[in-house]
């Protein structure tokens, strides 16, 4: 069986009086039929090489759909009168998105039937919803590509109508003004996909006539608009990857002009929400960690910024939430999410407890003021996820919905731990794991998949899977490495990993696995790696510094030609992504990029077998980045180890839509990784 092959057109890219050959550079052209080709022919060598497996990919298929249950619905929550909730019912794909008036004994009325929407495309996906608050008209934005561009449609509550209003070519970020009839929305640019312009429309009205309420000029912010909990305010936050900045306009007055909260300065970043005659802000002004500060709306700059909960060395402030009674935060500490409730009449301030040695716990949807109880989600690599009520004065932690997994689930019957591994500069690296305890033997024959990510302080949380469960009742261990790049251990965390110090996402990757062979956790014969979009970048580092290190990789939409990339301002996310891997048109940048970037960095190695994934419409990791280094790979690598390139011809960057189409490229995942170990 012949490995495709594509042809080779040398193109000569130059700086800094440094000349690259890129023999793939064509491949960028989608619409040369060449390229499809080449795309069409991988995915056939992929399926004809594991044609062997194809009833075994169906079985795992059905093994994971068969561990969720199809007729299954989110937990309510009650705003303004209703319960809202999501649903899904047995044989459906998508989701039913439903309310209930006053009490959930109340009539079912299903507002938004995502199944009926989505007959007849390949693939759609709902992105945001909003209601008017006077529950009349609802705003909703789909996908029909999976390139992430949005339609805005409005649909009327009382009649169940569509409405003719359609806002084409949208981020689908929206946010209602308190007239009901002004939607918010922002817009991106057609080729470089930054969301950069802030429009209103009217309700009724051609969007011919929709108003730019803002643009964002600068290249390295992007700009989204939302409304504080207290509905008081609508807000445009724009953000680069060091810097924001806030408008405020008050929602009662749609067509006023929005108001600076703070002007933006370097390496200053701020959220804000409101509560009663203040901006409540998360910020990190002389703040690495983050602290949370007040100041009046009449003076919200800078200079009137004071501390509620000050900085502290140890703890990373994630978030925080307002009630009537209570400020509640989300905080880091050790590598562990904790949730804190401050009662606003002075009283003691205590913290959420949890069990498990490694977990994730967060705030979940609260967006009512006047009530004692905090909702929050639950879930570690051994506890499914989890719905509690917590009430802030008595105490009492109530779980609403634990994700029930069909066929049956023994907690008991896995462990989970958390070991730190030693970097090559004696930092001690967190690592989370969790395997089935009869199948497991300490003596390095186990097999092991070890994911991570590593980049835009993006915190690899420890969380239950069920589909993992395929792999673990199978002999694997799961592990999960909370390299630097992340920001598992507060905000300096993320700081050495990135920029001129990427290079210890990299090596922290490589002293875990080591650190796990050594502890014989499993050895390379049987170690497995695996990360996705920046995750991707990091997998083809790590298998060219160490490729004897691992028996298999898995890289998903990897990001792979970084210097390329960066060097091309015309592709989506470019300009906005300086700040977190550097501009190569600086000498510094480019040379420090170009000692890790996978692509470049190819070479006549006998790397590991290799199974990488792909979206023809990815917005965010092109399809043609994946697919030069799979065409560099088959003319570069020594060796017999296998070689796949998996393109979804249908899809972007979050893969196939749907509830279960998705499982089949997981399927293909596990059954390349159960493929090399003989396990099928």
């Amino acid at each position: 069986m012949q490995a495709p092959k594509a042809k080779k057109i040398a193109q000569l890219l130059e700086i800094h009086g440094h000349q690259r050959t890129d023999n793939y550079y064509w491949m960028r052209d989608r619409d040369n039929p060449e390229v499809i080709e080449y795309l069409n022919a991988e995915n056939e060598y992929l399926k004809n090489s594991l044609k062997a497996t194809e009833k075994f990919q169906e079985k795992l298929f059905q093994e994971m759909k068969g561990r969720i249950k199809e007729d299954d619905e989110s937990v309510p929550y009650f705003k303004s009168g209703y319960y809202w909730y999501v649903k899904y019912e047995t044989g459906g794909e998508y989701p039913l998105y439903c309310r209930k008036k006053g009490s959930l004994d109340a009539d079912e009325e299903v507002f938004l039937d995502v199944n009926k929407l989505a007959e007849g495309k390949s693939y759609y996906q709902v992105g945001s919803t909003a209601a008017t608050s006077d529950l009349k008209t609802l705003a909703f934005a789909t996908d029909t590509v999976g390139r992430r561009i949005y339609g805005i449609s409005f649909k009327d509550f009382e009649t169940g109508e569509i409405l003719p209003d359609h806002i084409p070519s949208t981020t689908g970020n929206i946010a209602w003004a308190e007239d009901h009839q002004t939607l918010f929305y922002t817009k991106q640019d057609p080729e470089t996909l930054r969301s950069f312009q802030v429009y209103s429309h009217q309700l009724g009205t051609s969007t011919d006539t929709d108003r730019l309420v803002y643009e964002e000029k600068d290249e390295e912010f992007s700009c989204v608009v939302h409304k504080t909990k207290s509905e008081k305010f609508i807000l445009i936050h724009s953000e680069s990857t060091i810097s924001s900045e806030i408008r405020f306009l008050d929602a009662a007055n749609p067509y006023g002009t929005f108001q600076l909260l703070q002007s933006r300065i370097p390496h200053l970043e701020y959220a804000a929400d409101h509560y009663e005659n203040h901006f409540w802000i998360r910020t990190n002004h002389e703040a690495q960690n983050f602290k949370l500060v007040k100041a009046p709306i009449s003076s919200p700059a800078l200079e009137s910024w004071e501390d509620v909960i000050p900085h502290r060395e140890s703890v990373l402030l994630e978030d925080f939430d307002i009630f009537s009674g209570f400020l509640v935060t989300q905080e880091r500490s050790n590598g562990l999410c904790t949730i804190n409730i401050k009662p606003w009449d002075g009283t003691a301030e205590h913290s959420l407890e949890f069990d498990d040695e490694t977990y994730t716990a967060w705030i979940s949807t609260n967006p009512e003021f006047n009530t004692p109880i905090l909702r929050f989600g639950y879930n570690s690599l051994v506890t499914p996820a989890s719905t509690f009520d917590y009430h802030m004065i008595t105490k009492e932690k109530t779980l609403l919905k634990q994700q029930e997994i069909l066929g049956g689930y023994e907690a008991t019957e896995y462990t989970s731990a958390r070991i730190w591994a030693q970097a090559t500069d004696g930092v001690m690296i967190p690592v989370s794991l969790v395997y089935k305890i009869d199948k497991f033997t300490p003596d390095g024959s186990n097999p092991l998949l070890l994911y991570s990510y590593g980049s835009y302080g993006f915190s690899m949380d420890a969380y239950f899977s069920s589909s993992r469960l395929s792999l673990l009742d199978r002999g694997f261990v799961f592990a999960i490495a909370h390299i630097r790049g992340g920001e598992d251990l507060g905000r300096a965390w993320y700081e050495d990993g990135k920029l001129l110090k990427k290079r210890n996402t990299f090596t922290d990757y490589i002293a875990c696995a080591e650190h796990l062979i050594n502890e014989k956790y499993t050895s390379s014969a049987h170690l497995y790696a695996m990360g996705g979009s920046a995750g991707g970048l990091l997998m083809g580092a790590v298998m060219n510094m160490r490729p004897d290190l691992f028996n298999g990789i898995i890289a998903a939409v990897p990001f792979v030609d970084v210097v390329t990339t960066m060097l091309d301002e015309n592709i989506p996310l470019t300009t906005g992504e300086f700040q977190e891997w550097g501009n190569p048109k600086n000498k510094e940048f480019y040379e420090y990029m170009l000692s890790y970037s996978p692509y470049d960095n190819v070479e006549a190695k006998d790397y590991p077998h290799l199974l990488i994934t792909s979206g023809l419409h990815d917005s965010q990791v092109q399809y043609w980045e994946p697919t030069k280094w799979v065409a560099k790979l088959r003319e570069m690598k020594t060796g017999s180890k296998l070689l796949f390139l998996y393109t979804n011809m249908e899809a972007g960057h979050g893969g196939a839509s749907g509830r279960f189409n998705s499982l089949k490229e997981l399927a293909l995942e596990y059954t390349f990784l159960l493929y090399l170990e003989k396990l099928i």
